[in-house]
């Protein structure tokens, strides 16, 4: 194996899981970025090549770049890095694309330089690719994209990122209707302040939740899907979210939401044959709508980043 070089998957991620808004996140297995990247005697981060994806090759308007820089300038070594990124994860689809580019970096340099920052750390670092992104450094895509499975980030001063059991036979089913939803502006939209009675309602949601995942109670699980706070705001934005929302439910999924900023729809299944059912019933929603569509059934991914290398 090259020491120099080092070839990655960086897992696409569901962040708010419907009642976590910017707390709770997964990582996805059928869908990513690929990402190469190499050790350069020059310091500095360069992205040198793209694939995929109009987005900016230069390192400080490329989330990539931002996040390596706050690695480089952290660490003792003293040359650089080269990244090549091919983007399987379209800009502003809801499915953390700018998470898997700013996580995959950072996991891709910290294991050339043999992993002298922990994940917590690569965490942060990570953050300020998603600060370049969306204006946040929110890290409910970037934490599941490193650490894998579910997250929880208990707290963002200091951070703390709790990993949280995944039942076996959980799936993902996520519509991207092939329109485009900043997150910077989808968060504009947001209110600033909420009733005391939503907080309870969402408080007891992501209770359940958490519960629910370590117990799998699958029933659980689905009753804690529900989002008394964004979700309403958000979803005008989403064409025919409603009806794939109830059209998941019909077909046997636990519950439904908005994946991250939008415009993506999740739905969480038991079990990969009803997880295909909820895919076939979006399907029939999508054909009478007339957007262009991508869809995806995915197992939860347990281990966050891969190395692809031989």
């Amino acid at each position: 194996m090259n020491k120099n070089e080092i070839k990655v998957f960086c897992p696409a991620t569901i962040a708010n899981v419907s009642c976590g808004f910017d707390v709770l996140g997964l990582a996805l297995d059928a869908v990513g970025d690929e990402m190469t990247v190499r050790k350069i005697d020059t310091k500095g981060v360069y992205i040198s090549k793209i694939i995929g994806q109009d987005i900016p090759l230069e390192t400080e308007k490329n989330v990539a770049g931002i996040a390596g820089l706050a690695l480089l300038q952290a660490s003792d070594y003293l040359g650089g890095f080269e990244i090549e990124i091919h983007k399987k994860i379209k800009a502003g689809s809801g499915i953390g694309s700018s998470a898997a580019s700013a996580a995959g970096a950072v996991w891709a340099m910290n294991m050339l330089l043999e992993n002298p920052f922990s994940t917590i750390e690569l965490v942060q670092f990570a953050m300020e690719g998603e600060r370049l992104a969306s204006g946040v450094p929110h890290a409910d895509n970037v934490a599941p994209a490193l650490f894998g499975g579910f997250t929880l980030v208990r707290s963002y001063d200091p951070l703390d990122i709790i990993q949280i059991h995944t039942p076996k036979e959980l799936y993902a089913t996520i519509l991207h209707p092939q329109i485009e939803i900043k997150t910077a502006d989808s968060r504009k939209i947001l209110k600033t302040t909420i009733s005391l009675q939503d907080g309870i309602k969402q408080w007891g949601n992501v209770g359940g939740l958490i519960a629910g995942l370590y117990t799998e109670d699958y029933a659980l699980i689905g009753r804690s899907l529900v989002d008394h706070i964004v979700e309403p705001i958000r979803s005008i934005l989403i064409p025919g979210f409603d009806d794939v929302k109830k059209a998941s439910l019909d077909a046997g999924a636990l519950g439904a939401g908005i994946s991250g900023s939008g415009p993506s729809i999740f739905a969480l299944s038991k079990g990969e044959q009803t997880a295909e059912k909820v895919a076939k019933s979006i399907k029939e929603v999508y054909r009478t709508i007339g957007v262009e569509y991508d869809l995806h059934i995915s197992k939860v991914n347990l281990e966050g980043m891969k190395n692809l290398n031989p």
